[in-house]
């Protein structure tokens, strides 16, 4: 049996979270898997698998979308599937806050607002903290709290938040939620691991 990929979950899937996780995933080296977005997802969890899979390197970003679905909808299907494979490990997930309010909810480790903070309080989708802790509203997180994960890390709408996190900049939120799941899972230190032992040389 071949190593494990090892994913990053994206609760979204529109064409700006596509814009946003194209963009970190060229800076760290990652892939997006771009065929997963959809709003709402239309690929099964089985078709995103194999994508994964043939993806070139480590680590993957995969999105997933419910489009306001109340309740697990085809992209929370896809993603449960997708978190359960055998062949994958997940690195963490962004749990993507949306206007959905009092009906979808998950719990999350941490959340980063629209300035690039840290804060343990839940925000919306435009990344402004809200009263709950450690709590995030959005149409495709309700069955995170289900997952055996390193990090749930909640942020606003990606690629948006009134144009803080534009792929145009960077996309500075989405790139410190995935910094911090690199560091959280240690993902990075894995890879220097796997290098030195790879290339036969002693310090």
């Amino acid at each position: 049996m071949g190593k494990k990929r090892r994913v990053i979950l994206v609760t979204d899937g529109d064409e700006y979270a596509k814009k946003a996780i194209e963009c970190v995933a060229k800076k760290i080296g990652g892939r997006c898997i771009s065929q997963t977005r959809g709003n709402p997802t239309v690929l099964s969890g089985e078709q995103t698998v194999e994508l994964i899979k043939n993806a070139a390197s480590d680590p993957v970003f995969a999105m997933f979308d419910d489009s306001g679905y109340i309740g697990p909808g085809s992209g929370e299907e896809a993603l449960m599937y997708v978190a359960g494979h055998p062949d994958i490990e997940v690195l963490g997930v962004i749990a993507v806050a949306s206007k959905t309010h009092q009906a979808e909810w998950s719990r999350v480790d941490v959340c980063i607002d629209n300035n690039g903070e840290l804060t343990p309080y839940g925000v919306d989708k435009f990344g402004v903290p809200e009263m709950e802790l450690k709590k995030i509203n959005g149409d495709t997180v309700y069955s995170l709290d289900c997952l055996d994960v390193p990090v749930i890390v909640g942020i606003g709408d990606i690629g948006k938040m009134s144009k803080k996190d534009d792929y145009k900049i960077g996309a500075p939120i989405t790139e410190k939620a995935v910094s911090l799941i690199l560091e959280r899972s240690g993902f990075r230190h894995d890879e220097h691991k796997r290098k030195k032992a790879g290339s036969g040389k002693s310090c």
